[in-house]
């Protein structure tokens, strides 16, 4: 019974990572609202200096196989911050389903009113346009063999996939609104290693408002939300309110429509150092669980390449 339980999971995991995987699962609100890069490459060099973020996250559970997603990126303005250059790193493990995903971005920023002198973590003092490009390549693997079933030819071979991916973006930020729109694989599965695939190709629109609590601009209240479109699946939409208090810490709720409800608790150390919490509590059981994880970032300061 044990081991029947066991299959079950597995076998459930393959089909998770399979949709995971082809289906480009959304990320949580901490990782794009703490970093857009992720998402959107006309964030590409925003920040007041270079800027590198580490992210991860899993289900709380005793699960063998369980969701873990892995991220490393970084981005810096260069050319006086008419221009961002960065790269990331992700990876995504669902039982014997691995994706990893590597990127190079380019931004091109046209200013309306720029200050060369605002503080760490701050960019909502940019008047500004900016359009983005990506270019990477998706490794797909999934180690069928590992699950040892021997009477299912659909199991009798691992698959193996290099997807090369393009994307592009778009974003407009000024001194308390910004919004932006984001393809990151308008490609799909066109040039893939194989003709069995099918990876979609989701759309991003995301906007948020920043209400300055005080006249020293000290509490900034940010309400925001993301949409995903993606064929043949409910549009997803996230609607979140975070609070920063004087750049120290930081609290922030929301809701995603696929039935979860995200709270988060961060704090900034020694300036340049960022650290968010995050727990996404599922609305439906599942066998799986709530989700927990943290971003970790780290400013260069104000300074141009």
């Amino acid at each position: 019974m044990k081991s029947r339980k066991r299959y079950r999971l597995m076998l459930l995991m393959v089909l998770l990572g399979s949709y995971f995987v082809f289906g480009q699962q959304t990320a949580l609100f901490p990782e794009y609202n703490y970093n857009p890069f992720i998402i959107n490459p006309a964030y590409t060099g925003m920040a007041s200096g270079a800027e590198a973020t580490l992210s991860h996250y899993g289900y709380i559970n005793s699960v063998e196989g369980s969701p873990k997603s892995f991220s490393l990126s970084a981005h810096s303005p260069v050319s006086r911050g008419k221009m961002g250059l960065g790269a990331a790193i992700s990876r995504d493990r669902i039982g014997v389903t691995t994706n990893t995903h590597a990127f190079a971005a380019y931004s091109y920023k046209i200013f309306f009113d720029y200050k060369n002198d605002r503080p760490d973590w701050q960019i909502y003092n940019q008047n500004v346009l900016s359009f983005g490009l990506t270019a990477g390549v998706h490794q797909f693997n999934d180690n069928l063999l590992e699950l040892g079933i021997v009477d299912d030819p659909e199991f009798s071979e691992n698959i193996n996939a290099t997807i090369p991916v393009v994307g592009v973006g778009f974003l407009y930020n000024c001194a308390d609104f910004y919004a932006g729109v984001s393809a990151p694989n308008i490609l799909g599965d066109k040039l893939a290693s194989r003709d069995d695939l099918n990876l979609s190709n989701p759309v991003y629109g995301y906007f948020g408002y920043r209400f300055f609590a005080n006249r020293f601009n000290e509490i900034v209240i940010k309400p925001n939300m993301l949409l995903k479109y993606e064929d043949g699946a409910p549009v997803q939409i996230d609607v979140n309110l975070a609070t920063s208090f004087g750049n120290k810490f930081e609290v922030g709720a929301g809701y995603r429509s696929s039935s979860s409800v995200n709270f988060l608790a961060g704090i900034y150390l020694f300036r340049y150092f960022r650290l968010i919490y995050h727990y996404n509590l599922g609305l439906k059981n599942t066998v799986l669980g709530n989700i927990h994880g943290i971003v970790l970032s780290y400013s260069f300061g104000s300074e141009y390449f």
